[in-house]
């Protein structure tokens, strides 16, 4: 392997960034800059701290410690997923869609983790 790139779960936590990212512009523009911020930031949050995490891995702790954050960041985004399908219902359909993607892609973070752990 040569860099957190090649880690399936930062490809799809990349995906997904980008993915909710677009589908925060589609929110009313009073709630850009408010809920839209915060999935916007909680969703990039998930890929960046596994690449922050991947930096650290000759430390298992802060390894561990940032793929745990990770995680978190990934409950996070599931959250403001699920205000914005009972928010709007012209979204609920694509965040149904969002949600069931963040939920695989918590537990490929939580497989991840469980490997790290038992391989250090």
């Amino acid at each position: 392997m040569s860099g957190y790139r090649d880690l399936k779960v930062y490809q799809e936590a990349h995906r997904l960034g980008v993915v909710i990212h677009t589908f925060s512009l589609k929110l009313p523009k009073f709630e850009l800059y408010e809920t839209g911020s915060q999935i916007r930031r909680a969703s990039k949050s998930i890929s960046a701290n596994l690449v922050e995490g991947y930096g650290r891995r000759r430390y298992r702790a802060d390894y561990v410690k940032f793929l745990v954050y990770s995680q978190s960041s990934c409950d996070e985004t599931k959250e403001w997923l699920t205000y914005l399908q009972d928010l709007y219902e012209d979204l609920a359909g694509e965040a149904q869609m969002l949600l069931s993607e963040i939920d695989s892609l918590g537990r490929q973070i939580n497989v991840f983790i469980q490997s790290i752990e038992a391989r250090h």
